[in-house]
């Protein structure tokens, strides 16, 4: 018998130890549950690790919504989706499980409809949406079918989520002809910003003096259409523009 292994992650830790024992009762499905983004990071890293990788990964949608009210929110975490520093929401952590274990299929589970957020989801990687208050039933026959490849969504939210889609697709498009009105050099200057980095350090990586990188952010700005560093940010990302990399040399642009 093949069995399938399965991670839950809830910031309500009785709610995923609940629902672990409930599919562990199944014969062919082994569980973990996990009460924090970033525990289930560590078991996803710790079974790659020993060659037990998870078949299926079932997250909480609002593990960013239990952070203590008051904790800062950092601007890069803000962009993710994600929540105060060292806690990771739902849509961001389903983002990051994609990227580093593709063979992962995440199902996301929701307290309630939410087109918007549903649709995030999606364009973050997950198979699935399901409402926290589904049958058991209902959610192991899309822990089955997300394995098959099927994508599964309730069916009052279709019509939402596809609207959502078309118009992310059109901002996304409309993000991408502003940001290719950029010359190379503030190409260079946005990619630092969405990196994270301030306009001194900008202007060390870049070998340029800080009048000359305001100059460059305050023509950014303009040319996208936007008054703050924070949402050019966010633009850029949606029109898919990544950070520079801190790693590597900067390329000296024209």
């Amino acid at each position: 018998m093949v069995r399938i292994r399965v991670l839950v992650a809830d910031a309500h830790r009785v709610f995923a130890e609940s629902l672990a024992a409930a599919l562990a009762a199944e014969p062919d499905v082994d569980v973990l549950p996990a009460g924090s983004g970033q525990a289930a990071l560590r078991s996803l890293e710790r079974a790659a690790a020993e060659g037990r990788r998870f078949d299926v990964f079932l997250v909480d949608a609002d593990l960013d919504r239990d952070v203590p009210a008051g904790t800062p929110v950092p601007a890069q975490a803000v962009a993710g989706n994600g929540s105060a520093a060292g806690a990771l929401g739902g849509i961001s952590l389903t983002a990051r499980v994609r990227a580093a274990h593709p063979q992962t299929r995440t199902v996301v589970l929701a307290a309630r409809d939410d087109p918007a957020r549903a649709a995030a989801a999606l364009q973050a990687g997950a198979y699935g949406w399901v409402a926290k208050d589904s049958s058991l039933s209902r959610l192991l026959a899309v822990i089955r079918g997300v394995l098959r490849g099927e994508t599964h969504l309730p069916p009052a939210l279709l019509t939402g989520v596809l609207r959502e889609l078309t118009a992310a697709r059109e901002h996304r498009t409309e993000s991408e002809q502003l940001v290719e009105s950029l010359t190379p050099r503030e190409h260079e200057v946005l990619r630092c910003m969405v990196a994270g980095l301030g306009r001194k350090a900008v202007a060390e990586r870049l070998y340029l003096s800080p009048h000359t990188v305001r100059t460059h952010m305050q023509n950014v700005l303009g040319k996208l259409g936007v008054h703050s560093t924070l949402a050019a940010v966010a633009l850029a990302r949606r029109a898919g523009v990544g950070p520079v990399d801190l790693g590597e040399p900067a390329r000296v642009s024209g």
